[in-house]
Parts: C-alpha cells; sequence; structure tokens
C-alpha cells in the first residue's frame, strides 16, 4: 500500500469529517456573502489547487450566474501591480497555504477592494490567518506528493459555499449524500485503460464544464506519478487542431457527467473512436467508445466530482505497475513554495 492509495481510500471519511466541520459555520458565511453580494469572482491557486479552483468557477457560473476569472498570482508576487477589485469576491485555494506567491495575490485582492476568502488545509498558515473568511477543508494530513483527498476537500468546500450562498437546497441534499456515493467511487475499476495507455505514451483528456477541470487534475497526474505526457482538452476545441495528432489507437479519456455536456463529449468520443482512436468515457450513450463504470450521484455537480476518485485509483495502479513509486516522484515535493 501507498501513501498515496491510502489516502484515496480516505476520500469518503474524508468528505464525511467536512460535511460535519463545515456546516455549522455556513449560515453565517452564506449571510455574509449575500450582503456583500460580489459582482464578480476571482480564483487564486496553482497546481492541483487550480483545478479544483476551476471546478468552483463553473460551478459558480452555472449556479450563482457571476463571471469568474483566474488571476496568475505573479501579477502580485513578481510584477507587484495593483488590482482594482472592488465588490469582488477573491477565492483563494492553497493546501499548504505557505506558498508566498499565493499569500501575496490573495493580499493583493484585499488591499484592492476584495472580499477575500480561502481554502486551505492548514489553518494556522498565514494564507488563512489573513483571509476574510478562512475554511479549514478538514483533509487530514496528506503524506503523498500527489494531491487526492485534498483536491476533493477543496471543491467539494467551494460547492458547500456556493450552497449556503445561494440557498441551493438541491445541492447541500447532494452533498451530504456524497461520502456514502465515494465509498462506491472508490471500488470502481478502470484498469482496462491501462494497456492502451501505455501503449500510446502520451494521451488526450476530454471534459466539458466542470468535467474538463476534472480533465486538468488528471492529466497532472498521469505527468506527476507515471511519468506519460498527458494533455487536457475541451471536447469541443481539441477539435479546432489538437485532433491532427489523434491516429489509429491514440489513447483518449473522455470525462462526461450527467449534464448537459453528457452528449457532445459523447460525439467527439464516438467521432475519434471511429477514426480509430482508442478510446474510454464515463458515459453509457456513446457507440463506439469503451465504456468505463461511473456513479450516478444524481446531480451534475457532484457527479462530475466523483468522477476523480476512480482515476485516483486507477493511476496510482498504473504508477507502480509501472515500476514507479508514486509516494516519491523524482523531481518533486509536496510542498512547493514559488514567487
Amino acid at each position: 500500500m501507498t501513501n498515496m492509495r491510502d489516502e484515496i481510500d480516505e476520500i469518503p471519511r474524508a468528505t464525511a469529517r467536512l460535511l460535519e466541520g463545515l456546516s455549522p459555520a455556513l449560515g453565517e458565511i452564506g449571510t455574509t456573502l449575500r450582503e456583500r453580494d460580489p459582482a464578480f469572482v476571482l480564483t487564486v491557486a496553482r497546481g492541483s489547487s487550480d483545478h479544483a479552483a476551476a471546478f468552483i468557477k463553473y460551478a459558480i457560473e452555472l449556479t450563482a450566474g457571476l463571471a469568474v476569472a483566474s488571476v496568475g498570482p505573479s501579477v502580485a508576487s513578481i510584477y507587484g501591480a495593483k488590482l482594482s477589485v472592488n465588490n469582488a469576491l477573491s477565492f483563494s485555494i492553497s493546501q499548504s497555504g505557505q506558498s508566498p506567491d499565493i499569500v501575496a495575490m490573495q493580499q493583493a485582492a484585499s488591499d484592492g477592494g476584495a472580499l477575500t476568502l480561502s481554502l486551505t488545509n492548514s489553518s494556522n498558515s498565514p494564507f488563512a490567518t489573513q483571509s476574510d473568511l478562512a475554511i479549514d477543508i478538514k483533509a487530514g494530513a496528506e503524506l503523498g506528493v500527489a494531491a487526492t483527498k485534498t483536491y476533493v476537500n477543496s471543491v467539494m468546500a467551494g460547492l458547500m459555499v456556493l450552497a449556503a450562498w445561494k440557498q441551493d437546497d438541491v445541492l447541500k441534499q447532494a452533498l451530504h449524500r456524497l461520502p456514502e456515493q465515494l465509498e462506491k467511487a472508490v471500488s470502481i475499476d478502470w484498469t482496462t485503460l491501462g494497456p492502451d495507455v501505455e501503449k500510446g505514451g502520451s494521451l488526450y483528456i476530454l471534459g466539458r464544464g466542470p468535467t474538463l477541470a476534472i480533465a486538468h487534475e488528471a492529466a497532472l497526474k498521469f505527468k506527476e506519478t507515471c511519468n506519460l505526457h498527458a494533455e487536457a482538452y475541451s471536447a469541443a476545441e481539441v477539435l479546432h487542431g489538437p485532433v491532427s495528432l489523434v491516429g489509429s489507437g491514440f489513447p483518449v479519456l473522455g470525462l462526461a457527467a450527467r449534464d448537459a455536456a453528457e452528449g457532445s463529449i459523447c460525439e467527439t468520443a464516438d467521432r475519434l473512436s471511429k477514426d480509430g482512436a482508442a478510446v474510454h468515457i464515463t458515459s453509457a450513450n456513446c457507440r463506439h467508445a469503451t465504456k468505463l463504470s461511473f456513479v450516478d450521484t444524481g446531480h451534475p455537480l457532484t457527479d462530475a466530482l466523483a468522477l476523480v476518485v476512480p482515476f485516483y485509483g486507477f493511476v496510482e495502479n498504473l504508477a507502480r505497475k509501472r515500476g514507479l513509486d508514486p509516494d516519491r516522484p523524482e523531481k518533486l515535493k509536496k510542498v512547493t513554495e514559488t514567487l
């Protein structure tokens, strides 16, 4: 057993801890956000945290109808630019809360007039203590270099805040069902994907909306745990140029949730499959692509988030099969402090 595998298995319990620990504070947080009534939202993050921020971006745009923009931390830490972000909500995510560029960008957003909200697994970090609203994602100690349970809990915390802010009872109920559903997701086996991925040596991962954020997270995990090149694309964007590299046997992973984008992702997956690509997809509606198992959670946002859990199990297994230790990537460390 690796630390990464242990932490994947812990994801259902980690989300349950978050639900129990954060729920009492959500009423006040939701009231604060409604009173401030931000006109737009910023996200500040890097790596897996940035992929969590991208998921939250889509959730806010789809649910709250507010535009969300990702701001590069170097705008503050390297360039020293001052932003005018009055009446904005700055949604910052950092597992460790220690990276100087994230801390600097969050402070710049505050100085520019934004309400700052932080999601972190380190409640005593500078990142948390300088926030207007600091949320401990309660993932517990994560020893694996590759983020897994902290990614899921970061997204989960963001969705809980969104549901409280917009008083979305349907989303609240879906989130309360999620830990039990993730217990099922942990046991899903995607090993049939492995031979095509290993033969290809490089692959595309497709999604749209929230599943595009999962696709970016999956591409990063292939690189950092398996030393495999992977790129994430929108199922629409991949046809605008990247499709030129897709030949016979080229591996493609399609991540589809039960939402309005499922049909378009299936259409692209089937097109690539008919052209000879080795396409695997999380949908029962495709005619030509190979189907992967998934948990249907009953809500499009939690459905998308649940897809990352069987993927994590698959990529951890693939790393070990390739003779690699996912807990000790050669060139990586757990906390990266960048300027």
